[in-house]
């Protein structure tokens, strides 16, 4: 077997891709941004990048349908070797340098029209780039710091652990103690949550303890509704919201072996009269369009607001 450096030799021996390496040592550029830079033909470019990548000279990071290209973290052999080269050839090409000052400028003006090119691809490479979790935690920010909110029906936590950091207190309500274990372990970090045990027909809150309250997937399994709505009313501040999502009216009569549902989904002229009958105005009703390749019927989002008169009146 030959020693390593023949091969390094190899490829330190073409001026091309000494030139690319140079440019790549020290800044993240696309093929074109190359090309523009180097003057040659984008297949000689790709051809010499291919084979430097190949050769774990230098790295490749793919970002949508664009590449870029930077050099890798080389072992201390191809190192040594690269730096021997770079120097003889520091100015060998002054004008790659150049070039490479403008182009690095024309980013400043592609960003002015970037979202023009990218358009309806834009939401898939935020989600690439950035994830979705980035946008869930500037939604939340838009709640008040002060608000006191209850998951009922919280489960293990999930959405306590979104919503604890941006409110002033977040209680979760379950009446599986193993639930409540494993919130407890998930949220072990937060220190203004707070867990306990009940049912929602009885929910182990004060009168007018919420400023807020979120139900998610949960009321379809309850067999006597309007207790429910009752109490959380109750434990509702006046002008309090409980955020509902569940399944929108379906006719899938078959869930209710299948899935255990008692109720078929729910309409918006149900939950306004279900919220009526426990002080509760039906202010907002959205069908949530399905996401691609879920099989079970869309959800919808409620919200119902306790009226400050009904609250006085409470009180």
């Amino acid at each position: 077997m030959e020693p390593e450096i023949y091969d390094r030799l190899s490829a330190l021996a073409e001026p091309t891709r000494v030139r690319l390496l140079a440019l790549l040592e020290g800044e993240e550029l696309t093929v074109g941004e190359l090309v523009r830079v180097v003057q040659l033909p984008q297949s000689t470019v790709s051809r010499h990048l291919k084979q430097l990548h190949a050769r774990g000279w230098i790295d490749r990071r793919a970002v949508g349908t664009a590449s870029f290209f930077r050099m890798g973290a080389l072992d201390a052999g191809a190192l040594a070797l690269w730096r021997v080269v770079r120097d003889e050839v520091a100015d060998a090409y002054p004008e790659d340098q150049q070039r490479l000052a403008t182009v690095l400028a024309l980013r400043m003006v592609d960003s002015a029209t970037f979202f023009e090119r990218v358009g309806g691809g834009w939401d898939a490479l935020r989600r690439q780039l950035f994830g979705d979790d980035c946008v869930t935690a500037a939604l939340l920010a838009l709640l008040p710091p002060d608000l006191v909110v209850a998951d009922l029906g919280c489960g293990t936590g999930e959405a306590l652990a979104w919503l604890a950091p941006a409110v002033g207190r977040a209680i979760g309500v379950d009446r599986e103690q193993a639930m409540l274990d494993a919130a407890a372990d998930r949220l072990a970090a937060l220190d203004n949550v707070d867990l306990r045990r009940g049912e929602l027909a009885a929910l182990p809150l004060a009168d007018g303890e919420l400023g807020a309250a979120l139900t998610m997937l949960v009321l379809h399994h309850v067999v006597e509704l309007p207790p429910v709505f009752a109490e959380v009313a109750r434990a509702l501040a006046p002008g309090g919201r409980w955020v509902v999502l569940d399944i929108d009216e379906h006719d899938r009569a078959e869930y209710r072996q299948t899935m255990g549902h008692v109720h078929l989904g729910f309409s918006a002229d149900t939950l306004r009269a279900l919220g009526a009958a426990a002080g509760l105005d039906l202010v907002a009703h959205r069908v949530v369009p399905p996401a691609p390749g879920a099989l079970g019927p869309p959800p919808c989002v409620a919200v119902l607001q306790k009226g400050r008169a009904q609250g006085a009146a409470n009180r």
